[in-house]
Order: structure tokens, then sequence, then C-alpha cells
């Protein structure tokens, strides 16, 4: 009986066999289920003390810790029923309780320190009121929203399973869309938005079959209830239960959809009912007078650019959170930009450092690749995109851009605020025909129109009509 005494059976157990009052077999399962419970005694000791290391969590925590080490996968699902039916007591949302309760806090028997980390943090976090209120307001929104159980479908229409998964199909669809549209900077209240915003309003109709009053087509009515959803369904609070559940259980983290939800909401509130092009503001665009005043404006916006020290880069600018460097960087991306629509291949850089070691070199260069852009490929007498924008107009767009931000360079760096005075005052009528309607809403791209000081040049005045203060 060597053989049992080396795999650590204990003597009683082994005269047990001998004695034959129990057979080897029965003996070694015995042993081997003492053994799995020190193992896994062992496995969350050794997680407890990776998690302290990696938190550096204090001596008055190791209590409490080891506590949560120790509790049963029971005790485990019991913490967050609770938690979820103190949160959601009296509201009747049974789909949306049954959802809570299906996800359930798996901890595996040997959890690296990512997972039992997320545990202590999930066990503390379902103790906060900010997320049980987080929650209680989510099942309200789901009780007064959510298809009626047990109504007929009419022929074609899907039913609640075929609801759930389009329901998810779209929210892909709306987080692919508004993370795309950020990367390549498309402003929520720009006209460039409304074709996204418009696509996503189609996708998403099909999922408020069998809701109350459901929106029948794109409008206002439809607009406002999906801004309505988005809106109920940000509560950071809430996804951090999720991501933290899923890193418990070792499942895929859900997307984030922070950028992508407040992109599509911001675009919501600036386009509350479909784009009706307002083609007035296309009439009167002069090419010649377009390609003049961009060419004027960059002479001299290039001379204040070349004018700034390498040490000034980092100074703050009008632009609400933006450095010299940053605004610089986006006005070299407005020439790159127009360059690429007009050889017909959009960039989709926004994001990247388009600047480089040279601020002057980076201007200068892209202020030529767009004019040879815009007269060597007919850019001025086309027209682009689902509403035929006249390209001239897409240029004025520039023009406005340039000059904007080039009041917002002189005033940053000290410079005189006139640049071009001989185009500023057409240029602050073309921002006016082609931004008088903008709205002036969260996320929007200017803020409200400040007043402008008697006397002000046509720039000032254009930097107050694009939310500037001149004074």
């Amino acid at each position: 009986m060597r053989s049992l005494r080396d795999l650590g059976i204990g003597m009683v157990a082994i005269r047990s066999v001998l004695h034959r009052e129990r057979t080897v077999a029965e003996t070694a399962a015995q042993w081997a289920d003492a053994l799995d419970a020190q193992i896994r005694t062992l496995q969350l000791q050794r997680a407890v003390l990776r998690s302290v290391a990696a938190r550096g969590s204090a001596a008055e925590e190791l209590p409490h810790m080891t506590e949560l080490a120790r509790l049963s996968a029971r005790e485990r699902r019991r913490i967050i029923t609770d938690f979820v039916d103190d949160a959601l007591d009296g509201v009747h949302a049974p789909a949306y309780r049954s959802g809570l309760l299906a996800a359930t806090p798996d901890l595996p028997d040997d959890p690296t320190p990512e997972q039992f980390g997320a545990w202590i943090e999930l066990a503390a976090l379902v103790r906060e009121p900010e997320l049980r209120a987080a929650l209680r307001r989510l099942a309200e929104y789901s009780a007064r929203t959510a298809p009626q159980a047990g109504q007929p479908h009419a022929e074609g229409e899907p039913d609640a399973a075929g609801q759930e998964q389009a329901a998810v199909r779209v929210a892909e669809l709306m987080r692919v869309r508004g993370e795309a549209a950020v990367a390549v900077g498309v402003a929520p209240d720009s006209p460039a938005a409304e074709p996204v915003v418009a696509e996503l309003v189609a996708a998403w109709l099909p999922t408020q079959t069998g809701t109350a009053d459901p929106p029948a087509e794109d409008g206002p009515q439809a607009r406002g209830r999906l801004l309505e959803q988005l809106e109920a369904a940000a509560e950071p609070a809430v996804a951090r239960y999720w991501q933290l559940l899923c890193t418990v259980t070792g499942r895929p983290a859900p997307p984030r959809w922070d950028t992508a939800g407040a992109w599509t909401a911001a675009a919501l509130r600036a386009h509350p009912g479909p784009y009706r092009l307002d083609r007035s503001a296309f009439e009167d665009t002069d090419p010649d007078r377009v390609l003049h005043a961009y060419e004027q404006v960059t002479r001299d916006v290039a001379a204040l650019v070349a004018a700034v020290p390498p040490e000034d880069l980092a100074l703050p600018t009008p632009c609400a959170g933006w450095t010299v460097r940053q605004l610089l960087d986006h006005m070299v991306w407005e020439n790159l930009m127009a360059t690429s629509i007009a050889e017909d291949a959009p960039r989709g850089d926004h994001t990247a450092d388009h600047l480089g070691d040279d601020h002057r070199a980076a201007f200068e260069d892209s202020t030529r690749a767009a004019l040879a852009a815009f007269t060597g490929s007919g850019m001025l007498q086309r027209t682009y995109g689902p509403y035929e924008a006249p390209g001239a107009m897409i240029v004025q767009q520039v023009v406005v851009e340039l000059l904007a931000h080039g009041w917002d360079l002189a005033r940053a760096t000290g410079a005189p605020t006139g640049p071009a005075p001989e185009v500023a005052e057409e240029t602050l009528a073309a921002a006016r025909r082609i931004y008088g309607a903008a709205p002036r809403t969260e996320g929007s791209s200017f803020a409200p129109e400040r007043p402008a000081p008697p006397g002000a040049s046509a720039t000032d005045r254009l930097a107050a009509f694009l939310g500037r203060d001149p004074a």
C-alpha cells in the first residue's frame, strides 16, 4: 500500500482498504474529491493574493476580499438576485428582469486576477444607489415601450424573438455608423449626418412593431422616440455592470457604445425631421469668386501659421478644448479632406496626426494640393453626394472654415484678427447662407451666435456668427 501513501492518502483510509472495508477505487474517489476541494480553495487563495498584488489593496480590504472569494456559486447568484429584486421592486418589466437574472457571475474554479478583481468590483457596484436607480429607470422605460406579450403579429411581421434579433442588428449598425462618422469627422449637425440618421431610423422602425403607437415612417415622431431610447440607454453605471459580468464569466465584453451613442443622439437632436434640402443655399455660388476667396484666405492664414513658433503650439485657442497644434491639425485636415473629395476618394483618417513635425510645411503642402485638385479635377463645376452639393459650395465651406480658424489662431497667438479683408465680407455672407439654419444644439459644430461690437471687421463678425466672442 506504499503507492496509496505516496498519493497522500491517510493511514486510516489505507487501513480501511487493508481490512476490506472499502475498495481501492472507493478510497481513490473519496480522496480525489477531497483534493478537488483543496485545489479550489488554493486557487481562490491564489486569486485573492494576485488581485491584492495587482490592485495594491490595503490590509483592511483583505477580510472582505477573502469572504467574497469563499462564496459559493449559489451565494454569488443570490447577491445578484437580491440586487435585481430590490432595484426593480414594483416595476412590471418581466423581459428586462429575466435578462438581468439570466446573467449570473459564474466565477470559474481557477479565476484569473482580472476575473477575481472584476468580481470584487461587481460586488461593490451592486451596493451603489446610482446603479440601482439606473437599472430602475431602464426597467421603467422597458415597461412603457416593450411590445405587448401575446399580441398577434401581422403576416410578415417578426415575432418577439425576431424583433430581439433585429434590435441587436440595429444596435450594431448604429455603433458601426456612429463610430465611422466620428472617425471621418462628420459633425452631428452637418448635412452629411442626415443620410446616416435616415438610414438608422429606417433600420430601427421595424423593431417598433407591437409597441404602443408605433411610428409608421421616418419623421419627428420616429426620431423623437429613437432619441428617447438612446437617452434612456445612456447609463454608464449599467454599462460598467455588464462589462464586469462579462469579465467575471470570461465572456467577450459588449462593444462600447459611448462614442457612437453620443454622436447618434446629437445627430437626432440636430435633425429632428427628415432633411429637406434648401437649394437656395447653392445659388449665386460663383466658382471663380470661390477660388479667388480660397487663394486670399490661405495666403493670409499661411502667414499666420508661419509666424507660430514651436513653443506656442500648446497655447489654448477659442475653439474649446483645442490647443494651437490641434487647431492647425484640423485646418490641414480641412484642406486634405476637400482634396480627397475632389479626387473622388474621401479620406477616413480624421483622428490621425496630419501636422507632423513641421506645421508650416504641412499647411503649405495641404494648401498647394487642394488648389491643384480644385482646378485640375473640375470640382468647381461638379456636384457631390446624395444632395448633389456643388463642388464650389464645398470649397466655399473650406474658405469659411479656414477664415474662422485663422481668426482663432490669430486670437490665440496675439496676432491681428482680420486676415483676408478683401474677401471676408463675402465669406461671412456665404457662412450665413450655408449655416444660417444650422441648429445650435448640444454636439453642434457652432455655439450660439454672439454679438459683435460696433465697427467690428467682417472677420470678427464671422467669428461672432459662429459662436466666438470677438470683444
